[in-house]
């Protein structure tokens, strides 16, 4: 028997980069933190990829955070 990948939660996937595409257009940058505290996003570089996919031209900027984590920003490029 063929098995299927089913997202069961696709639905909240669709939503989150509806609001993420929202903030980064606005002229907002994001990381995964951020991601989790505005949205609940747990895979934020998974939306990232999604709105890439869909033709959005993102930049990402690796930060270092104040107690030295090494993280990604994500921002839309000038002109997107």
């Amino acid at each position: 028997m063929k098995s299927t990948n089913v997202n069961e939660n696709e639905a909240t996937s669709v939503a989150q980069k509806k609001q993420i595409a929202g903030y980064l257009l606005a002229g907002n940058s994001i990381t995964q933190m951020d991601a989790l505290r505005m949205f609940g996003c747990f895979r934020l570089a998974s939306r990232i990829n999604d709105l890439r996919n869909e033709g959005y031209d993102i930049a990402t900027e690796r930060v270092v955070t104040s107690n030295g984590k090494r993280v990604a920003r994500y921002r839309m490029m000038e002109g997107a």
